[in-house]
């Protein structure tokens, strides 16, 4: 009987987690420029594609559904504790780039960040966070590889968005347990949660001001955050690379330049003229316009290009 629950459980789980055609051949997302841009603990958002990326789109009411981190390439991870705990779970190539996550039917496993190069992604980047305090985290979310992932607090966590009144508070008992032993399953926004809360950083803290003024910070239940809160938090910068992106219409494509081969010597008195090369590329053909001249032979400016030059134009 137990073999064939945990056969049903597989079959239900593998139609959840079976991803969709991207819907669009083109990405969102500049994954060439991201690859190269990204460090080690940044936080990598997914918009997921699967049917639990609905649920999750459902329940967050935000296009996030998935949180990994990023945990650099095994070749330059100088702590040897760490390294050693990745090779363990992790057998593919040592100098490829690579992310922490916690997945439904996988428990939390190390993928090359190549996983996501056709989907739609975005960085949070710790702000100011140490390179030590770097190494911690990480160090952290590795203790944890081979843990199942925890669908019961999904579960609860959907639970969480009913009005108290309708939905028991006992019923959403698993996210408010004080257990003070080490988690045995996890989700993907909860375990980075709790690495960063491991070294004081904070994502979305409860924070409290005193009569007098005095402000205290309270770390919040890990076990409540979810995906979007890495990108509406205040301690995190958004990073996005579109796949065309405005900075690549760069303004000085905008400049009225001169497309007639023109060379100016300086400011001064209007010296230009056509390099000899000029002629070689394009066709010769006479412009209508007022005769430059300069020492080599006259230059015959189009109209826009009297406007500009002004007074230095000799006639």
């Amino acid at each position: 009987m137990a073999g064939l629950k945990k056969w049903i459980e597989k079959k239900i789980t593998a139609w959840l987690i079976r991803d969709r055609a991207p819907v669009s051949s083109i990405p969102l997302s500049d994954f060439e420029q991201l690859s190269y841009e990204i460090k080690p603990c940044d936080v990598l958002l997914v918009e997921g594609r699967s049917r639990v990326s609905n649920v999750i789109k459902a329940i967050t009411q935000s296009p996030w559904t998935h949180a990994a981190l990023y945990i650099g390439r095994l070749n330059d991870i100088e702590d040897e504790y760490i390294r050693k705990n990745i090779e363990k779970h992790y057998k593919g190539d040592s100098n490829v780039p690579l992310i922490l996550e916690a997945l439904m039917g996988d428990g939390t496993i190390i993928v090359p960040l190549e996983k996501y190069h056709h989907d739609h992604i975005r960085l949070c980047r710790p702000k100011t966070l140490s390179r030590q305090d770097a190494v911690k985290v990480i160090a952290y979310t590795t203790r944890h590889l081979g843990c199942e992932y925890d669908v019961r607090q999904l579960l609860d966590l959907a639970r969480f968005v009913f009005p108290y009144g309708i939905i028991p508070r006992r019923w959403r008992s698993t996210l408010f347990q004080h257990n003070a032993g080490a988690p045995t399953r996890t989700v993907c926004s909860s375990l980075i949660a709790a690495a960063f809360a491991s070294v004081h950083f904070p994502i979305l803290p409860v924070i409290q001001k005193s009569e007098h003024g005095d402000l205290k910070f309270y770390k919040r239940n890990f076990r409540l955050y979810t995906p979007p809160d890495f990108d509406y938090s205040p301690y995190f910068e958004i990073i996005k690379y579109p796949y065309l992106g405005l900075e690549e219409l760069a303004i000085y494509r905008k400049l009225p330049w001169d497309k007639n081969g023109i060379v100016c010597n300086g400011d001064d008195d209007g010296d230009c003229y056509i390099p000899d090369d000029f002629f070689k590329k394009k066709d010769k053909t006479e412009k209508k316009g007022t005769t430059l001249m300069n020492d080599n032979k006259p230059v015959s400016l189009p109209i826009h290009a009297i406007n500009l030059l002004g007074s230095r134009t000799k006639t």
